[in-house]
């Protein structure tokens, strides 16, 4: 299937991509964690967007499941992009952000939570084609702390 010309900026995006990566906050220790994403497309506009995480252990072994978000990237004219992502711990937020060749970045434009969810009130996104892999970090402000950094990781192309 063809993809969209609106995606096209962000066409290097498609497909799965597995790898690992580092973790940490002020409220918890730092971790490794193994990570896959997988963008795909239905020749509409827009991306869809599924991420998995999973503790690592110092072998490298997984020890059990991290986060999982899932949502739609939207391309928009002029290098413009909206991200829409969904989480099961109670969280939706929507991300605007610019695409400048092969990097993305990306803030969040409104974040909502359930009753039950963590305080969680903003978040930074960079994503990044470095050498054919796919490098991101994000920033996150939660329970109390400002945007700092959480989460970082190298991904490469698979299948």
């Amino acid at each position: 299937m063809e993809v969209h010309p609106d995606l096209e900026h962000i066409a290097f995006l498609i497909g799965r991509w597995e790898g690992a990566g580092v973790g940490g906050y002020p409220t918890i220790e730092s971790f490794n964690f193994g990570q896959e994403i997988e963008f795909t497309h239905n020749g509409k506009p827009f991306l869809a967007y599924t991420s998995r995480t999973w503790l690592l252990d110092e072998a490298g072994g997984k020890v059990r499941p991290l986060a999982t978000e899932t949502g739609f990237w939207r391309a928009q004219p002029e290098r413009q992009l909206e991200v829409v992502l969904a989480h099961p711990t109670g969280v939706v937020e929507i991300y605007v952000g610019e695409v400048v060749f092969h990097k993305i970045e990306l803030r969040t434009d409104v974040v909502a939570r359930t009753q039950t969810a963590k305080e969680y009130t903003a978040g930074h996104r960079l994503y990044g084609l470095v050498n054919g892999n796919l490098m991101w970090a994000y920033d996150m402000a939660a329970v109390g702390h400002p945007l700092t950094s959480h989460m970082s990781g190298e991904l490469k192309k698979v299948g």
